[in-house]
């Protein structure tokens, strides 16, 4: 019987064994021989005849062959099973993990019992609750504003700037020499997105060889503001300051308006991809603009890769922090606001701390976060983005997971968290808050904690006379300007939401105070946890939120690093090392407009 068995299993093997070779030998329904491994070209021989294999000898065939034949059948059975179920097992998976969220992150976790992830749920206003007696009582730990900033970074002697143009650097021809032609560019976006177009057309002017006519200003459908250039920047200031680099005029010359039937729209536009690098503006564009003589580029936000050869980053600092020089009507009531908000910080020294809330009815809705309202405020905010922004906000691929936008740090800040965090780092009810926003939303209810907290709160409203806000009450980007100025100027600046007014605000800081951007920026990936756990006790917040502030004071120190011609951060942000040579008041290749009497006078000056 045993002998049996083992005739049939070598049989098998034979069958298996057989059925092996013809498959690797692939061709002629042979099989490859043993010697085929030495190299050796000769066809294989036809297989032998089945024969009764001994015991000894089918163990050993079995331990040899049997175990090659298994492990590659194996392998091929285990690559076809993943290559089969790969995508249906991601795509359960991805069920799943979106399920998980659906049930265990804010409003839904409360459904089945469950304990909500934390930070999650808007809980700020039971902390407040349940802090309030603490935060009231708690003056003896207040901060010094003249001690907020501990980092100190060594001014090293700057060089002067390089007075050369972009055509001596690129070492072209004659031909280059002369103007390439006109170059004009439509600025759309706020207050501080067309600043970054104005720079870049700057720099995009240097690098043709072309002659900029004053940037115009697309009407934005949702700040609705008219403003031209002239209304918000100083066009003299403008061209005076960037003769000698760019050269600048307000309008094309008649026989090309005549061409184009004097309406700038005919001129055909040139499309450019965000980001396009220089490289590309002298390959593709420049070829284009000595042939027409004139060339337009709409939209323009954000069409220059920051990295750019250094004489071309070079314009975009003279652009930023000398060429443009706020109007004088905007200027003059923005030094008076400050003038004004200094007076009243007399018990801090003429100190203040700015804020930029992002709390508007607009901001709320975008982010798609729940706050306190309940359900009445989720009907508020569907209609609201319905309205504004049609069914992208109900398309199938959209989902809204308030909760995890909250835990991303993606939802803007309350005035009542804001204010909590200000308190727990030390800032008490003596401090001057002024606070840069647009219209808050449900301001009644929101900002009266804030309020409990910093009795001195100020607004451009409450500094300006009726009067004198009166002329700018229809133009948002004018309003910025004034919110701009007062912030730049402000001791501590802090941020809640990002964007470009942040962005550039902190940027000019850096510039004008010794390359420290004197700016909080809240971890609110952290903030949120806190303010959701209703166990903390106020003296370890106020631990964190320290731990918080000195962060922000030593990022605000961070200077990126920057290889040869390899930045990758935005030069308006991070203005340094590139626009340092601006900082020497005696350099003589630029045209500073003020002396320096006075650090803060002529530092609100150039700022203008």
């Amino acid at each position: 019987m045993t002998t049996n068995i083992i005739t049939m299993k070598a049989k098998s093997y034979n069958h298996l064994h057989q059925n092996n070779n013809v498959a690797v030998g692939g061709g002629g329904g042979g099989y490859a021989s043993e010697g085929s491994n030495s190299g050796s070209n000769s066809p294989s021989p036809p297989p032998s005849p089945r024969r009764q294999a001994s015991i000894f000898q089918y163990r050993r065939r079995l331990r040899t062959k049997s175990y090659s034949f298994n492990s590659r059948r194996d392998k091929y059975l285990g690559f076809g099973f993943l290559f089969r179920y790969n995508a249906r097992y991601l795509a359960v998976l991805s069920l799943l993990y979106v399920s998980g969220l659906f049930m265990c992150v804010g409003p839904f976790s409360g459904l089945i019992g469950r304990t909500p992830v934390p930070g999650s749920v808007y809980r700020s206003h039971q902390i407040f609750d349940k802090f309030w007696n603490d935060i009231h009582s708690d003056n003896s730990t207040a901060i010094e504003m003249s001690s907020v900033w501990m980092y100190k970074r060594k001014v090293k002697v700057q060089k002067p700037c390089p007075n050369s143009t972009a055509g001596q650097h690129l070492s072209l021809d004659k031909e280059y020499a002369a103007r390439s032609g006109y170059l004009i560019v439509d600025a759309n976006g706020g207050l501080n997105q067309q600043r970054s177009a104005i720079c870049n057309a700057v720099a995009v002017a240097g690098l043709l060889n072309a002659v900029l006519v004053i940037p115009r200003f697309e009407l934005n459908s949702v700040w609705k503001d008219t403003s031209e250039f002239g209304d918000i920047y100083d066009e003299e200031h403008f061209i005076a300051t960037l003769d000698g680099y760019v050269k600048v005029v307000r309008e094309l010359p008649d026989p090309l308006m005549e061409k184009y039937d004097y309406n700038i729209t005919n001129i055909p536009n040139f499309r450019v991809q965000a980001w396009t690098t220089a490289n590309y503006y002298l390959r593709e564009v420049y070829p284009v603009l000595r042939e027409q003589g004139v060339i337009r580029i709409a939209p323009f936000a954000n069409r220059l890769a920051m990295n750019v050869p250094p004489h071309i980053q070079l314009l975009r600092c003279i652009a930023n922090y000398r060429a443009l020089k706020f109007s004088s009507s905007i200027s003059t009531l923005a030094e008076k606001l400050v003038k004004r908000m200094t007076e009243k910080s007399s018990r801090t020294g003429g100190k203040y701390v700015s804020i930029h809330l992002r709390f508007e009815e607009d901001m709320v809705a975008f982010s798609c976060c729940l706050y306190d309202g309940g359900k009445a405020e989720k009907l508020v905010m569907d209609s609201f983005r319905e309205k504004w922004w049609k069914g992208k906000f109900k398309r199938k691929d959209r989902v809204i997971l308030p909760g995890v936008n909250r835990i991303n740090g993606k939802c803007p800040l309350t005035p009542l968290e804001v204010g909590m965090m200000l308190r727990g780092m030390g800032f008490d009810n003596n401090t001057s808050i002024f606070l840069a926003s647009g219209k808050i939303y449900q301001a009644e209810r929101h900002l009266v904690p804030l309020l409990k907290m910093f009795p001195l709160l100020f607004t451009k409203e409450s500094l300006a006379t009726p009067d004198e806000l009166a002329p700018f009450k229809e133009y948002s980007s004018r309003l910025a300007a004034l919110d701009y100025t007062v912030c730049l100027f402000s001791e501590v600046f802090v941020t809640t939401h990002g964007g470009n007014f942040p962005h550039f605000l902190m940027g000019h800081r850096r510039f004008l105070f010794d390359g420290h951007a004197k700016t909080i920026k809240p971890d609110k990936i952290k903030l949120v946890v806190l303010l959701q756990d209703m166990n903390i006790s106020w003296r370890t917040f106020k631990d964190e939120m320290e731990i918080m502030l000195s962060e922000s004071d030593r990022k605000g120190m961070m200077v990126p690093r920057l290889r040869k011609i390899n930045r990758k951060t935005s030069v308006y942000t991070y203005p340094l090392p590139e626009c340092s040579c601006l900082l020497q008041s005696d350099n003589s290749t630029l045209k500073l407009t003020h002396s320096v009497v006075k650090p803060q006078n002529s530092q609100l000056e150039s700022a203008r």
